[in-house]
C-alpha cells in the first residue's frame, strides 16, 4: 500500500507495474482490492496499474467537509492523475467509480487518454422509467437517516444481499466481501460510503453534462440490474468512439469473470 496528497485528501493506492498509466477507480460496495487480479494483467502487459481507495473508503482520509458529489469524484481522479507523476491516464471505473470517470471526462479531458467504464450507462443519458427506478431503489434507501446502524446490527446483510441482488449467478466466498466490511467496521467508514448515496442530486452533475470527448469504452452485464441495451443508447453522449463490450455475469463482472474481463479489457486498451 502506498499513499498520496491529492485534492487536500489522503489517498491510499495499491500500484503494479511500470508504463502508461492505468487508474482503476472501485465502486459500492467494494475497495480498491477489486482490481487485484486486474492490476496483475494490466502490469504483465507493460502497463501501470493503480487501484486507490476513493475518498472516504478507509484507510484514504474520510473527508472532513462531506463532500461525495460526482464532480468532487472526478475532481479527486484528476488530482490523483497528476500527484502520480502523470499528465493524462486510462481511467477505468466501476459504479462509483464510472460517475466519477464520467465526470472527470467533462471537467478534464485532457486527463483522460481513453474511458472505460463498467456496470453504469452515461448518466445524461438515461431516460428515467419505473423499470429504472426500481432498479436503482437502493439509492433511496441508502440515502435514508439511521441507515448506517440497521445495516451494521444487521451485521451488514444488507450489503450481501444488494451483491445479489446486483449480480444474481455469483455466489462469492465470504472473504471476497471481507476487504470492504472490514472498510465499513472502521469508525466513520460506513457513513462515509453512504455520503455518496446523501450527496446525490436530481440533476446531472456539470462535469456529465458535456459530452465525452475521447475514445471510450463501456461494459455491460447480462445479468445486471440495467440491461446492456441502455447502455447502446447513450452513443448519443460519445464524439471520440464508443464500443459496449457485453460480458457474462452482472453488476461485478469483473470479479465474477476476471480473465474474460481482463482479456476484453487489454483488448480494447491496446487502441489506446
Amino acid at each position: 500500500m502506498k499513499h498520496v496528497e491529492a485534492n487536500g485528501l489522503r489517498f491510499a493506492y495499491l500500484e503494479e507495474g511500470e508504463g502508461p498509466l492505468v487508474l482503476l477507480v472501485h465502486g459500492f460496495p467494494d475497495t480498491a482490492h477489486s482490481w487485484d487480479e486486474t492490476r496483475t494483467a494490466l502490469a504483465g502487459a507493460g502497463f501501470r496499474a493503480v487501484s486507490p481507495w476513493t475518498r472516504g473508503y478507509l484507510p484514504t482520509e474520510i473527508p472532513s467537509d462531506e463532500r461525495y458529489d460526482a464532480d468532487t469524484l472526478g475532481q479527486d481522479l484528476a488530482a490523483l492523475i497528476e500527484a502520480l507523476g502523470e499528465t493524462s491516464a486510462i481511467v477505468v471505473g466501476h459504479d462509483w467509480g464510472a460517475s466519477a470517470a464520467y465526470s472527470l471526462a467533462g471537467l478534464a479531458p485532457e486527463r483522460v487518454r481513453q474511458l472505460i467504464t463498467l456496470a453504469i450507462p452515461h448518466p445524461a443519458g438515461l431516460k428515467p422509467s419505473l423499470g429504472l427506478l426500481w432498479s436503482v431503489r437502493h439509492f433511496f434507501y441508502l440515502r435514508r437517516g439511521g441507515i448506517a446502524k440497521t445495516i451494521r446490527d444487521t451485521d451488514y446483510a444488507y450489503i450481501r444481499e444488494l451483491v445479489h441482488r446486483w449480480s444474481p449467478t455469483w455466489n462469492p466466498p465470504d472473504e471476497e466481501l471481507e476487504p470492504v466490511l472490514e472498510s465499513f467496521r472502521q469508525p466513520g467508514g460506513l457513513e462515509a460510503a453512504l455520503g455518496y448515496y446523501r450527496a446525490l442530486r436530481p440533476s446531472v452533475p456539470k462535469g456529465q453534462r458535456e459530452k465525452v470527448s475521447m475514445p471510450s469504452v463501456a461494459f455491460a452485464g447480462v445479468d445486471d440490474i440495467i440491461d446492456p441495451s441502455v447502455f447502446e443508447r447513450a452513443r448519443s453522449r460519445y464524439t471520440a468512439g464508443y464500443e459496449v463490450v457485453t460480458m457474462p455475469g452482472g453488476h461485478f463482472m469483473h470479479r465474477e469473470h476476471p480473465e474474460h474481463f481482463n482479456r476484453e479489457l487489454l483488448r480494447v486498451i491496446a487502441r489506446s
